[in-house]
């Protein structure tokens, strides 16, 4: 989860795309200008080749703060971690 938050922060959009489960990859994949400026592993928890990542992640766009509040999923294979999806949310 950090390794794909530090690739949004660097527009890394190759490595997004190659941690990213193929099965719910994005054929290609444009990133909007913004600056993260902080991230916040709420929960993780796996089990076998599964794992589950809670976060929040912070950002400004067009100088105005916002955030993203995610529960993702992850399978691993092959040894990797592959993102599948995310529920996004505001659960304080």
């Amino acid at each position: 989860m950090r390794s794909r938050y530090s690739a949004y922060a660097l527009g890394l959009i190759d490595y997004l795309l190659a941690t990213w489960h193929p099965s719910t990859a994005p054929g290609e994949l444009e990133l909007p200008p913004q600056k993260w400026i902080d991230l916040e592993v709420r929960h993780t928890e796996t089990s076998g080749d599964a794992g589950i990542v809670e976060f929040v992640a912070r950002c400004r766009v067009n100088s105005r703060a916002q955030r993203l509040h995610e529960t993702s999923r992850f399978v691993r294979q092959d040894g990797r971690w592959l993102y599948i999806d995310g529920q996004t949310g505001d659960n304080d």
